[in-house]
């Protein structure tokens, strides 16, 4: 089967066809807005889809806010944003219990943490106690204060940015909290013709402040259901494993990627297929998003840290060193 074409019953095929269209309309609709970032548009369209969460890093000013208000505006969905520094405390994300002196009971005052798109900028400034707060809402999209336990809507995405931690003042994400980011990636900067671009869109009103619902947000929880009926062929799931269980035994590598970047390879990889049309999964998938899903997940021995040596290098060798099981894929 050609690549874009459907398989299977109807119902899936109409299925696929919704996924696609959505995608299409929310990336067109975000270009309005972000020049010449199609790629990491897409790779965001997948994390809604897989309902995971992605790290942004990359030094400041170069749209990672306006990325995130676009994709929310794009989609009807409430936005939320939460500015990092080292006085954050952990209510100021989760929200806290207030007495009300009129009906002499507690209430809550529900935090920034209640929304769909929630957007931790400079997500490293803060201490490690208000980083801590967000491993239960990215990992269990609830929040836990004073013992009572809430549900957090859907779908609900927490968008990440840092700047590299090179820069003063700042403080490394734990690894627990890097392994519930489905996807890091970086921005960089636009081309020359594409900053030229820009500076005509913005040389009157600001294209955010006319940016229009595009697409219905709340169908995002049943589409991402969808994606989970994806075909993955037992050759292209041997791939998976094989490449998650070669960064586990690289001389390179201290700690390797966790059972749970083996499932963000395997959810992500079936999100891109539904995106370009398709109701299977091929090696080229999972060869593209390995480097965004696998990466943050490693730790470099500090031997080979100080020989250059980094996780994206490393899994990219792995890449180009794991063969993929000749059998035919099953379409």
């Amino acid at each position: 089967m050609r690549n874009g074409e459907f398989s299977g019953s109807g119902v899936h095929c109409r299925a696929m066809e919704n996924i696609r269209a959505f995608a299409d309309s929310l990336r067109a609709n975000v270009e309005r807005v972000i020049v010449g970032k199609r790629e990491t548009i897409d790779t965001l369209i997948l994390a809604l889809l897989c309902e995971g969460h992605v790290l942004l890093e990359d030094v400041p000013g170069v749209g990672k806010t306006m990325l995130a208000r676009a994709l929310a505006l794009s989609m009807g969905l409430d936005f939320r944003r939460i500015q990092c520094t080292p006085d954050l405390l952990p209510s100021d994300i989760t929200g806290v219990n207030i007495f009300n002196q009129e009906t002499r009971q507690f209430q809550f005052m529900a935090g920034p943490a209640f929304t769909h798109i929630l957007l931790a900028d400079e997500i490293n400034r803060a201490t490690p106690r208000a980083q801590s707060a967000l491993l239960e809402c990215m990992g269990e999209r609830q929040v836990t204060v004073d013992g009572e336990t809430r549900v957090l809507p859907r779908p609900f995405l927490v968008l990440a940015t840092q700047n590299p931690i090179e820069y003063e003042g700042t403080f490394p994400l734990p690894e627990a909290q890097l392994d519930r980011f489905l996807f890091k990636l970086r921005l960089g900067y636009v081309s020359a013709e594409e900053e030229g671009a820009m500076l005509v869109n913005l040389g009157g009103r600001h294209p955010i402040e006319t940016l229009a619902v595009a697409v219905d947000g709340s169908q995002l929880p049943s589409m991402a259901e969808a994606v989970w009926t994806i075909r993955v062929d037992a050759t292209v799931r041997d791939y998976i494993v094989a490449l998650v269980q070669a960064t586990r035994s690289h001389p390179d590598l201290a700690l390797g990627a966790s059972p749970r970047g083996s499932l963000a390879l395997f959810r992500a990889a079936q999100a891109r297929a539904a995106i370009a049309g398709r109701a299977y999964v091929l090696p080229d998938d999972v060869q593209a998003l390995a480097p965004l899903t696998l990466p943050h997940r490693c730790i470099v021995h500090p031997e080979s840290a100080l020989r250059g040596r980094s996780a994206a290098q490393i899994v990219a060798e792995i890449l180009a060193n794991t063969p993929l099981s000749l059998g035919e894929i099953e379409q």
